[in-house]
């Protein structure tokens, strides 16, 4: 079982507690972050909840955080058994990375992020410090990444324009200012450009001359942003969790408590303990992510009862 940091134990599928009144607002998916394994899992679960018949895929706002923003803009162009087919084929068989080698990137960006948060005051200090930290490291670099990055987003992504039918946020933060930003299709920015942005957690990306850094650093669900309507789906990789303190409010349980509080109904699906080891500090392990689908698509036909009725 997972554990947030200010909640019991709970099941993966965590169901709003007690009877509620649900108001007139529709349903929203929130997406969260989770690097690459967490990117098949969202896959994984959506496709095995569409195999189930509870279709996810058509809510009235998705809002797509990190590796979710990745997940929020493949769901919008293809249908979720081929993004499955896709992550279940993402490694071949033989091509495990070496041992420890995707590890140790995701351990120093870990170890950065703790000194980053031991030394800022509150949430919005410590986006100005990560913002001015990565602001840093790209006055060092030699300024190809940007373009490299870009093209790897885009190589993800079946269609590269907004969903017309569809209402997609994806968060970002602004590495200048620490300001949390939500590009969605009025934003008059690029589809692959908004997803490259909010998946942008070591150098900047820039935007119109702005630059920005991975929108999990306002938070990692970014759950709130579906405040007003009624039925909140979460699908959170990470468990719901946060590294920093929780009095400052991060962690997936106080965001769906402010979701309740404004008279919504909240759903949040985790991964079950015996998958918890494919996240976390192998989060970008590239050969893990056909087991990290495999998973996810098996939990979801495992909930699907457990929805019907929340979703329908």
């Amino acid at each position: 079982m997972n554990t947030s940091p200010s909640s019991p134990a709970h099941s993966p599928v965590t169901p709003d507690p007690g009877p509620q009144e649900r108001p007139a607002g529709g349903r929203a998916v929130v997406l969260g972050g989770g690097g690459s394994t967490g990117n098949a899992w969202l896959i994984g679960v959506v496709a095995g909840l569409f195999e189930a018949g509870v279709d996810v895929t058509t809510p009235d706002v998705t809002v797509g955080t990190s590796a979710g923003s990745t997940a929020a803009a493949q769901l919008a162009g293809a249908a979720p058994a081929d993004l499955l087919a896709a992550a279940l084929a993402s490694t071949p068989p033989g091509r495990r990375a070496p041992e420890g080698a995707a590890r140790r990137p995701v351990d120093d960006h870990l170890e950065r992020m703790r000194a980053l948060i031991a030394s800022a005051h509150d949430q919005a200090d410590l986006r100005r410090r990560v913002g001015a930290a990565a602001l840093e490291r790209e006055s060092t670099s030699d300024g190809s990444w940007q373009e490299r990055w870009r093209s790897t987003v885009a190589s993800r992504l079946p269609g590269q324009t907004w969903p017309l039918l569809r209402r997609v946020l994806l968060t970002a933060v602004d590495a200048e200012t620490g300001e949390p930003t939500v590009f969605d299709r009025d934003s008059g920015v690029d589809l692959v450009d908004a997803v490259a942005a909010s998946c942008s957690s070591g150098l900047p990306y820039a935007i119109a001359g702005r630059r920005y850094i991975d929108g999990g650093y306002r938070r990692n669900e970014n759950a709130d942003l579906a405040a007003g309507y009624g039925r909140v789906l979460v699908l959170s990789p990470f468990g719901g969790r946060s590294l920093t303190p929780p009095t400052w409010g991060q962690q997936l349980a106080t965001q769906a408590d402010e979701l309740r509080a404004r008279g919504s109904e909240v759903v949040s699906i985790f991964p079950d303990a015996d998958s918890e080891h494919l996240f976390g500090a192998n989060a970008m392990d590239l050969s893990l992510r056909p087991t990290a689908a495999r998973t996810g698509y098996e939990q979801g036909l495992a909930v699907a009862d457990r929805l019907t009725e929340f979703w329908r």
